[in-house]
Formats: C-alpha cells, structure tokens, sequence
C-alpha cells in the first residue's frame, strides 16, 4: 500500500478518535454510571457497562450507517437532535449539580431489570451515544471517501467502546477510593460541566434553525 494512503488512513483515523473520545466522553459518563449502580453488585454492575457500552456502539454503527438516510426519511436535520439533546443533557447535568438522579430503583424493582433499564438510558443513550457523537460518525462517514477509511471508522467506535467498557468497569475502584463525599463532589463538578455543554449544543443546533426561520 503506498506510503501516502498510510498517512491519510492514519490522520482520518486520529481525526475519528479524538472526535469520538470528545463527545461520547467516557470519563463523563463514568459519574453517573457510579451513582446509578452504587446499590448493585460488582458483576450486576459490569453486565450494565457491558450492555450500556454495546447498545451505544450498536446504535452508533447503526447510524454511521443509515443515519444520513433516517433523517432525509423523516425529514430533520441533525440540528434538531442538537437541540433535543442539548435539553436531555441539561436536564441531567441539574440532576448531577444537585448529586441526585432521578432513575433510581424501586423496592420491588429487582436488581436485574434495574440493571437493564438504566443501561439503555440513560447511560447508553444519551450519555455514551448522543447527539455529539451521533453527528460526529455521520460526518465522519460522510468525510471518508474510501472504503477503507470507512472501515477504520468502524473500527475506531468498536475502540472507542473497549475503551468506554474498561473506564467504566475500573470507576468502582474510583469509587471506592474517593468515598460516598468524593462520588458526590465529583457528579456535581461533572453535572456543572454537561450543563455548560448542553448549552453548547442547544445554541449551536438552534442557530441555524432560527436563520432559516428569518429567511422565509
């Protein structure tokens, strides 16, 4: 393979993970994940890292795929999942700046459909697969116009989650070390730090909509 076709497959896939490793954030994902699975075992809570990490990377293959095509189909852009998404992280980084969440378990909800419910949201989405990094891989899939950049691409999500599973299954260590005061300190300075984005992402979702709303 030419030297040249090594050096752009290296920059687009650099390009692809630290865009990724931006917005799907793991190690914001990490305080939530710690708080919602304090009340479970060790192995309960990895099959819910596993899980939330799966359904993400899933969800996130899923769109780098067909993403493009969904939204012609329903006819929206990706700025209004800008939007959308910049209210669900607000409203989750409060519920952290006030080192609560509201999805807690019920008594006479058993440990392991606790476990599955909260995998799938909000930790798998919108926490791990939002609307960061759902834009991110159709752009990404967009910009790579060869089959073996869009190959990288795959491979850098599926990297991206190994990665998002490990920081996850070792936060329990974290947790232990920072203690119940260390856990909520850290869901507050997280919480602050979503909220900031979530501002991010509902102004830069809504400024182009608001453009074309004047120019009619």
């Amino acid at each position: 393979m030419p030297l040249w076709i090594n050096k752009h497959l290296l920059e687009f896939g650099l390009l692809a993970f630290t865009s990724l490793f931006v917005t799907v954030n793991p190690l914001g994902v990490m305080p939530v994940y710690l708080s919602m699975t304090a009340s479970l075992s060790s192995q309960e809570a990895r099959r819910v890292a596993a899980r939330a990490t799966g359904t993400a990377i899933f969800t996130l293959m899923l769109f780098a795929l067909t993403g493009q095509l969904i939204f012609d189909f329903f006819d929206v852009s990706i700025d209004s999942l800008r939007v959308v998404g910049g209210i669900l992280f607000f409203l989750l980084g409060y519920e952290m700046l006030q080192a609560r969440l509201s999805r807690t378990q019920q008594g006479e909800e058993s440990d392991s459909v606790f476990a599955s419910e909260i995998a799938i949201t909000p930790l798998a989405i919108p926490m791990i697969c939002g609307p960061g990094a759902i834009t991110t891989v159709i752009l990404m899939m967009n910009a790579g116009g060869t089959l073996p950049q869009k190959g990288l691409l795959f491979g850098v999500i599926a990297l991206m989650g190994a990665l998002t599973f490990a920081i996850l299954v070792g936060a329990k260590r974290m947790m232990a070390l920072l203690g119940e005061s260390g856990n909520k300190v850290l869901l507050r300075l997280m919480g602050l730090l979503m909220m900031m984005i979530a501002v991010e992402f509902f102004v830069s979702g809504l400024k182009p909509i608001v453009r074309e709303l004047m120019a009619l």
